[in-house]
């Protein structure tokens, strides 16, 4: 697993080395502890920008996964679909990319930054957000 996310970490910095938005290296050589930060978000920070429609949920799972089981409030965009369907999003959001642990939603997270989008991915996945919409807080997908 280490060594593909390596690879697709270097396949995406060839094919964003000229882009007009922002370059994988100038994301990389202009990184610190504050992006690291910025760069995620939690299932409570999450829920509370949802309620206010100032973020879109984009579960970057594979079809069968999203058939199995799924959020309502998230779009559903594969990641091999990303490239392909960024008319989709909405740029003057903030987007939120997820899967159940991180892997994916880290890589969407990064192709949505360097495409321009205000992007985070959620830090405790699918099954964090799962976790944290128990009982009453279900409400918000009920009531929205």
């Amino acid at each position: 697993m280490k060594y593909i996310f390596i690879a697709i970490i270097f396949s995406l910095s060839s094919s964003f080395a000229y882009s007009q938005e922002l370059s994988l290296e100038k994301y990389l050589t202009d990184y610190t502890y504050e992006s690291r930060k910025e760069m995620k978000i939690g299932s409570e920070q999450l829920v509370a920008l949802l309620k206010k429609g100032e973020a879109i949920l984009i579960d970057v799972r594979f079809l069968e996964e999203y058939k199995s089981w799924n959020m309502p409030v998230a779009k559903h965009i594969p990641l091999p679909e990303l490239p392909q369907r960024l008319t989709e999003i909405d740029k003057t959001k903030i987007i939120v990319t997820a899967c159940p642990h991180k892997d994916r939603a880290i890589i969407g997270m990064l192709y949505l930054k360097t495409r321009g989008f205000s992007v985070k991915y959620l830090d405790d996945g699918l099954t964090g957000l799962a976790e944290y919409l128990r009982g009453d807080k279900a409400k918000f997908f009920i009531n929205k």
